[in-house]
């Protein structure tokens, strides 16, 4: 069972909900049997198709509950959903309010996803009692500290971290409302810094822990990439496992992307073109095939280093009157703003929509030259994975899963290109981040070489289908033996399936 609170299409805010919908995906095509379990969540109770309830749990934290069970469309994935409209059924973010602002209760929110996951594992439901529990990030990570608290051997649990900056912490008197014991509130358990701290309950008692790229599993162990956490992370280091995500290729992929105006592939790239002018309209610059089209697809926030784009981009557009900028994310309001004034400054070069849309996302890769994505801190780094599928080269910060994914090209002006798939920079100041994206721009003036980064991007493997088999690796590690049951999601009838679907939206 994925415990998780973002699962595509049912829920996303960025990469935690790719991963763990393509995680999902690839161990179904491996013949596991893997449920998500997610809150239910307005955008995921519309989504899930086949819906019925099959449990009420009574008494949890923020109220009593219901789960109800359901498939991902067309997706064959099966999952459970956490029904309390009063927690989860909020318009927008599944985090934040109309102001950018966490929501005050997401403490209880998301503990109420865990202790359900507990009840549901030690068989307080009908539904079946899962041979592993997988926790995604700090939403789900007192998920192992319940089941540890309960004295439970079996079933054995799993803590991605997806991205360790991201903690949930709480005020620490919260924990006697949350029935975390006295026993687990000390500088043993959950307390960090006078504070309740999530994701460092995860790490203390899940059976084992993963992380999303080998370099990243390094970088959490030092104190400058490890947030407080690197002496707990430390402690467990010999249970520290580093999986890489993939893309859902059924998802991504430039041959038959139903966003896009026109396919292509490596053999033939004309379609791309086609994208790009169509991408150009889609943020309000000119269509123009020839001129260098810069992407930035992220979250707006410092650690994306949107404040050293804000610095560049005014430098770049004066030293290349031709040059296009397209942005597409949000975040932080302040970079928000600074990003759109800059924008009514250069309307003819640069196009700023603020939030997220499945159709801009992915022509953004199909119809972009180069991908600019800077990072202080990068777990794994999916989205300039999809810019190489699409051909268009990323232009990245040489740190974390982004190291292990982008084969850098050499800086030497003439430097062969080897298998190199993108231009790799080290540091944070804007002088970095400028000289990599004019190393870029000398590049896409010599069209062999652009050429050759592009269709090395492209022909790169980047499936869930390696990773999936280390997942399957590590639950037979804690569930040997797992003997076949029920699945937890039984299949309906079609037929029978319209009437409950129609309930369950007029509910919501």
């Amino acid at each position: 069972m994925l415990v998780t609170s973002e699962a595509l299409p049912l829920a996303k805010t960025g990469g935690l909900g790719d991963a763990v919908s393509g995680l999902a995906r690839a161990l179904r095509d491996a013949h596991v049997d893997a449920t998500i379990f997610m809150p239910a969540y307005e955008s995921a109770l519309h989504a899930a198709s086949d819906l019925e309830k099959v449990a009420d749990l009574p008494g949890l934290v923020g109220g009593d509950a219901e789960v109800w069970a359901g498939w991902v469309a067309d997706a064959e994935i099966p999952v459970l959903l956490l029904r309390n409209d009063a927690l989860y059924v909020r318009p927008g973010n599944p985090y934040l309010d109309a102001d950018g602002r966490e929501f005050p209760d997401n403490g209880i929110r998301f503990a109420a996803l865990a202790q359900a996951a507990k009840r549901i594992s030690v068989g307080e439901t009908p539904i079946r009692v899962p041979h592993v529990v997988h926790a995604h990030d700090w939403h789900a990570a007192l998920t192992p500290l319940y089941l540890h608290a309960a004295g439970i051997k079996r079933p054995k649990t799993v803590l991605t971290i997806h991205n360790l900056a991201f903690q949930g912490n709480f005020p620490l008197h919260l924990a006697e409302d949350l029935g975390i014991p006295p026993a687990y509130r000390g500088s043993d358990g959950v307390e960090f810094w006078g504070n309740l701290n999530f994701m460092k309950a995860g790490l203390r008692y899940a059976d084992k822990i993963t992380t999303v790229s080998a370099t990243y599993a390094r970088e959490i162990l030092t104190p400058a990439f490890g947030h407080g956490l690197e002496g707990v992370l430390g402690l467990r280091a010999h249970e520290l496992h580093a999986i890489p995500n993939g893309i859902d290729t059924e998802v991504w992929d430039p041959g038959c992307d139903p966003y896009l105006p026109e396919h292509f592939s490596a053999l033939d790239m004309r379609g791309k073109i086609r994208n790009k002018l169509e991408m150009q309209r889609a943020f309000g610059l000119p269509t123009d095939p020839e001129a260098p089209l810069l992407a930035m697809g992220s979250r707006l926030t410092s650690q994306k280093m949107a404040d050293l784009a804000i610095k560049v981009f005014p430098l770049l557009l004066a030293a290349h009157p031709r040059l296009q900028i397209a942005v597409l994310g949000c975040g932080e309001r302040a970079l928000e703003a600074s990003l759109q004034e800059l924008a009514s400054h250069h309307p003819r070069n640069l196009g700023v929509h603020i939030g997220y849309d499945e159709r801009r996302g992915h022509l953004l890769h199909a119809g972009a030259d180069m991908l600019l994505h800077g990072s202080r801190f990068e777990p794994f780094g999916l989205t300039p994975l999809y810019s190489m599928l699409y051909g268009t080269v990323p232009i990245a910060s040489r740190v974390g899963g982004l190291a292990d994914s982008i084969a850098g090209l050499a800086p030497e002006p003439d430097a062969e290109v080897g298998s190199a798939t993108g231009i790799l920079f080290d540091g944070d100041r804007p002088a970095d981040m400028l000289a990599a994206v004019e190393r870029a721009l000398q590049t896409f003036a010599q069209p062999q070489r652009w050429s050759a980064l592009q269709k090395n991007g492209m022909t790169r493997h980047f499936g869930w289908e390696a990773s999936a088999a280390h997942y399957v690796e590590l639950y037979r590690m804690l569930a040997p033996v797992a003997p076949v049951g029920a699945p937890m999601v039984a299949r309906r009838p079609e037929t029978a399936s319209a009437t409950v679907e129609a309930s369950v939206r007029k509910r919501a």
